[in-house]
């Protein structure tokens, strides 16, 4: 069993910045990409960004130059840097990775998301 654990949501004035962490353990041989994605209510889940695990990154259109990706793939982890925050990057982010259990054996998993709020 693999769980995604995330942390490092909250509210924040515009402008200033957070920095989200996803932790995944249990029983994983290695990790291949590791993503953010963020769903507004009544909107479609979108993807935020994502990293491969050589290290490639991609991001969507509104948050680059903004946001950063990275991972420790020592510790299984994935962080956003989240810097400039505006009002519309209020929503639920959730982390999303593909992990590889055993050699040719790939499932995909989320974490349970964490709240991320903009507001003066």
């Amino acid at each position: 069993q693999v769980q995604l654990v995330e942390s490092g949501g909250g509210l924040v004035q515009p402008g200033r910045s957070l920095r989200l962490s996803c932790a995944a353990s249990g029983s994983i041989f290695s990790i291949n990409a590791m993503s953010w994605y963020r769903q507004a209510p009544g909107k479609q889940r979108e993807l935020v960004a994502g990293i491969t695990s050589g290290g490639n990154t991609n991001y969507a259109d509104s948050v680059k130059g903004r946001f950063t990706i990275s991972r420790d793939n020592a510790k299984n982890t994935v962080y956003l840097q989240m810097d400039s925050l505006k009002p519309e990057d209020t929503t639920i982010y959730y982390c999303y990775a593909v992990v590889e259990l055993v050699p040719g054996v790939r499932r995909a998993y989320w974490g349970q998301g964490t709240q991320v709020t903009v507001s003066s």
